[in-house]
């Protein structure tokens, strides 16, 4: 089973590089894109459209599904790990060539967010005794 799937997922790859125009094959595909954000997303996985995305989910979405990703926020680093981590742990394959690309994609669409919940601190403060 293991090895079908990598073979499946190496002819996937395979098409998509030999493919004279991959804008075209993937209009042919008809996927539908969500237009109610910003950002357009695969309406299949809720991932990020981006160039990349067709490698990212041949890579990643052939064992788990694609809410793994859209759960997580790790950097570079983090999302390699868990790479590794799957790769001692789970048996996935050495990505080779494409785990560049795939982490470029993960580090740009799903990295770590900069939010602020802290509240600016307090000044002029009037303390008091409490009494008795």
């Amino acid at each position: 089973m293991r090895l079908l799937s990598i073979f499946l997922t190496g002819i996937g790859i395979l098409l998509f590089s030999f493919s004279p125009n991959v804008n075209e094959a993937v209009d042919e595909r008809s996927f539908v894109l969500t237009k109610s954000d910003t950002l357009k997303k695969d309406q299949e996985t809720g991932l990020i459209n981006d160039e990349n995305l067709y490698l990212v989910k041949a890579q990643c979405t052939t064992c788990h599904n694609s809410k793994l990703i859209l759960q997580n926020r790790f950097t570079r680093d983090g999302w390699k790990q868990k790479i590794r981590w799957m790769q001692k742990n789970h048996n996935l394959w050495d990505l080779g060539e494409t785990e560049k690309p795939v982490l470029d994609y993960l580090e740009k669409n799903y990295g770590p967010t900069i939010t602020s919940t802290r509240r600016i601190p307090l000044t002029n403060i009037k303390w008091y005794k409490l009494q008795q």
